[in-house]
Order: structure tokens, then sequence, then C-alpha cells
């Protein structure tokens, strides 16, 4: 694999109870330490950019195998929870994919198990699940 780099920039303005802002290619947010961490909570904190990212690969991912696949799409999302209890990390992502009502039943079956492959091929993913994190994947396919 050719290597790949991404560069990202921080600037953070106070102590614990400012913020900051998070910039790269195509991100601009800003930044904070979670109220329950006695921060301000004004920004996005580092466990939800965490699971932004293994969310954003995953829904890229099962984009990819859908549209090669060649499937009647009407719309594809996905609603992503993370909980750490006991020093367990867990995602879940929750794919939610509408064929149209002219879907064969090949159809649906491949849109089913394109939700597994995402989650196979997702190297973010894959990169956190090395680090322990659980990473499971609860879909639906339906159709309008």
């Amino acid at each position: 694999m050719a290597e790949l780099k991404t560069l990202v920039n921080a600037v953070w303005n106070g102590g614990t109870t400012g913020n900051g802002i998070l910039k790269a290619a195509y991100l601009d947010t800003k930044i904070a330490i979670p109220t329950d961490l006695k921060g301000s909570g004004n920004g996005t904190d580092p466990k939800e950019l965490l699971v932004s990212s293994a969310t954003t690969c995953y829904i890229a991912t099962l984009t990819s195998i859908l549209e090669n696949r060649k499937l009647p799409i009407v719309e594809h999302t996905i609603n992503s929870e993370a909980t750490i209890t006991d020093n367990v990390f867990t995602i879940t992502h929750n794919p939610q994919i509408v064929l149209s009502n002219e879907a064969t039943k090949a159809q649906i079956q491949s849109a089913e198990r394109a939700i597994v492959g995402a989650d196979r091929a997702c190297e973010v993913g894959n990169l956190l699940k090395k680090a322990g994190v659980i990473i499971e994947t609860k879909g639906n396919v339906s159709l309008k």
C-alpha cells in the first residue's frame, strides 16, 4: 500500500474550560473538553472525533461496496454509538440501506452481506479493533 498522510492542526485557547479549533483539508471544527470532565463542552471532544472517524470509514466503505454491486439504492444512512464501560470501548454501527421496491431477493441478500463486508474492510475500524475496541454492526435493509 502506498504511504498516505493526513495533516491536522489544532489551536487551543484557555485552560481546561477553554476550547480550540481543529483543522484539516476538509475539516474545520471547534474542539473542547467535555463538561463531565470539567471542560466547557463547547466543541467536539476526542471520543466524538474517534467515533466519527470510524463511522465515516464504515459508510464510505459500504458505499463503495454497494456501488460495485450495482444495487438499486434509494438511500443509505448510519447511526453509530460508542460506550465505555469497565475500560471496554464499544462502537456499534447501525447502517440502514433502503433499496427500491423492484429489488430482487438476491439484491437484498447482497446488501445484507455488504453490511458485514464493510465492517471487515474498513481500515479505521480494523485499526481500532487491533487496539482492543469492540466494533459491532447491526444493520437493516428495507425497500421503498
